[in-house]
């Protein structure tokens, strides 16, 4: 699924203990509480929205998520700017579809290591190294757009950069949660991570083709450029976040690859997600479904592309309940099944209105999902683990939705698209069976008790 993430930053030394926080209040244990995220008699219709205590209560989240938020949107905005550019130097659908690649493998190879990296040192500094460097990238993007540069290789290398700096900090910034906010508060926590996530997904494209259609890509750029002081100043701001625990020499990547295969629980949610990703993910065959299905064109390609995130979005603002879900194994494994059947509906009925509605249900329950998996990461490993763990976390969200885009393109070359959508839901379908029978112990996973 696609959690961004997505979408919504480790120790300096060995024998080092946690720097000591001067403002309890801000950065609070992140032992589990019993305590409820949403008082008992706040109304029903009240707590059906997203729970904003963690922004009430904590100001180091309050200024992370605020920085987040509007960093997510600058990036959208960048991440549209580019693809415009390459397209307007080369007229090549296949040369646009280059910055894809030049953006994973960064992703992938910077996402491990800089998992390990967020074990080991401070990590409100490398939140602070890798915020700086995109607020820097972007600059230079506004650099070459105002002087008029024709490089392709230049837009390219920039999105190399940027992905690099994005996964060498990701890890350590979500790692930094857990010491934000109370544990009871992470549920709602997450839930409000997805929430600035999808606003980037959903605002930064629009107003990223609002901006460059009247006044160019430098103007993205540079929006995306000023964008980041909110990030830099909110993680500038926190005390120092050196992981917790007794490190035991160097963090390994491999370490983090060995502690995820002997925590059942943790493999359990990392094996669902992939499910979804890889047979659930049809965004590759939306051009050709947007023709076959509903006789459409590029704007219902984007009504098709956007519709998961919109659904995401609303499964986030509504998402006050999740607090109260002590059996998050459940509802991962729930919320997998109905991305799967929401799916494999969307394949079998071509109507483009109840299609958008069904690929908007799927995206509510990828929300969901994410909600629950990156809450159960957080508070059964610990803390020294954290950061490798969320390494893996963007391997899997990077690379996942990649073999979903090649599993649903072959399926539709030897029958159709139709078929490939319908079967890669059931699929998906299946092997949430397959693992709750595998794995029963993961159906009884109570957040009150966290176990990896």
């Amino acid at each position: 699924m696609t959690s961004n993430q997505p979408p919504d930053t480790p120790t300096a030394d060995a024998a080092s203990a946690p720097a000591p926080v001067t403002a309890p209040s801000s950065v609070p244990s992140s032992r589990p509480s019993s305590r409820p995220s949403s008082a008992p008699d706040v109304p029903w219709y009240r707590r059906a929205f997203a729970d904003l205590s963690p922004l009430r209560e904590n100001a180091d989240y309050r200024r992370v998520w605020s920085g987040q938020a509007v960093s997510s949107i600058g990036q959208q905005m960048t991440a549209v700017a580019v693809s415009v550019q390459v397209y307007d130097l080369t007229g090549s659908a296949f040369a646009t579809g280059l910055v894809g690649l030049f953006s994973l493998v960064p992703l992938v190879a910077f996402g491990l290591y800089g998992g390990a990296i967020a074990d080991t040192v401070d990590r409100r500094k490398l939140g602070l190294i890798g915020s700086a460097g995109l607020a820097a990238v972007s600059a230079l993007l506004a650099a070459q757009a105002l002087a008029g540069l024709s490089l392709v290789a230049l837009l390219y290398a920039a999105v190399a950069l940027q992905a690099g700096f994005f996964a060498l900090s990701s890890p350590a910034r979500s790692a930094m949660i857990p010491r934000l906010v109370p544990a009871h508060q992470l549920p709602a926590a997450n839930a409000l991570n997805t929430v600035s996530m999808n606003l980037g997904l959903t605002v930064g494209p629009m107003l990223g083709g609002v901006l460059i259609g009247a006044f160019g890509a430098q103007t993205a750029y540079l929006v995306d450029t000023v964008a980041f002081t909110g990030t830099l100043y909110a993680v500038w701001r926190l005390p120092a976040m050196r992981p917790e625990g007794e490190r035991k020499g160097r963090a390994s990547v491999l370490d983090g690859l060995r502690f995820l295969r002997e925590q059942p629980n943790l493999r359990t949610s990392f094996l669902a997600d992939l499910a979804a990703m890889i047979f659930g993910m049809p965004r590759a065959l939306f051009p050709a479904i947007a023709v076959t299905f509903y006789a459409g064109d590029a704007r219902t390609v984007g009504l098709l592309v956007s519709a998961p995130a919109v659904g995401a979005l609303i499964g986030a603002l509504f998402s006050g309940w999740v607090g109260r879900v002590r059996r998050q194994g459940v509802a991962i494994l729930a919320a997998v099944s109905a991305w799967g059947l929401a799916i494999a509906a969307f394949g079998a009925l071509h109507n483009l209105w109840l299609g958008l509605l069904l690929l908007a249900v799927a995206g509510c329950a990828d929300t969901v999902s994410m909600i629950f998996r990156n809450t159960m990461m957080q508070t059964a490993a610990p803390d020294e683990m954290r950061g490798r763990l969320q390494g893996i976390f963007i391997v899997v969200v990077a690379g996942g939705p990649r073999l979903g885009d090649f599993e649903s393109g072959a399926v539709a070359a030897l029958s159709n698209p139709a078929t490939s959508v319908i079967t890669g839901g059931l699929a998906c379908v299946a092997c949430v069976l397959l693992l709750a029978a595998r794995r029963p112990a993961f159906l009884t996973y109570d957040a009150r008790h966290p176990t990896p």
